[in-house]
């Protein structure tokens, strides 16, 4: 139990610094604990290495500013600690099987599919035909 808040205690401090440059060093001066152990510990709680759960926070965190910014590619790069948008765009393949660029552009397309168009032309009726629908005419001419 006690390696569990540890770990979580632990985990949150990763989560608000990774933006920063951090080592497995740096982690475990963090924790008073040595590398070895600290490893072995977040590993027995987690069921993941400590590297890779930054890796995979810090494209969690990539993914989610492709997805809501216009932010350049090579920008969010550099925010999470990769050293080129080449880097970043191959560990990025490998974690979502497409490019940052392909993720972005279909995440957009995604949310457009997903979003529900909301037209108003101020009629009360119910537009049930096609055509009412599309032109958003609903009221019919008499």
């Amino acid at each position: 139990m006690m390696q569990q808040e540890i770990i979580h205690s632990l985990t949150h401090w990763i989560d608000e610094n990774l933006d920063k440059a951090l080592s497995i060093d740096e982690v475990a001066a963090k924790s008073g604990y040595s590398k070895w152990h600290l490893q072995r510990m977040f590993r027995t709680v987690t069921k993941q290495t400590l590297g890779g759960y930054i890796r995979e926070r810090r494209l969690t965190l990539a993914a989610e500013a492709l997805r809501q910014t216009q932010r350049p590619v090579f920008d969010i790069a550099m925010q999470y600690g990769y050293d080129s948008q080449q880097t970043f765009s191959r560990v990025f393949r490998r974690q979502f099987s497409q490019t940052p660029t392909a993720y972005r552009h279909n995440m957009r397309r995604q949310a457009m599919i997903q979003r529900p168009r909301l037209l108003s032309f101020g009629c009360t009726e119910n537009m049930n035909s096609f055509a009412q629908r599309t032109t958003g005419e609903c009221c019919p001419v008499r």
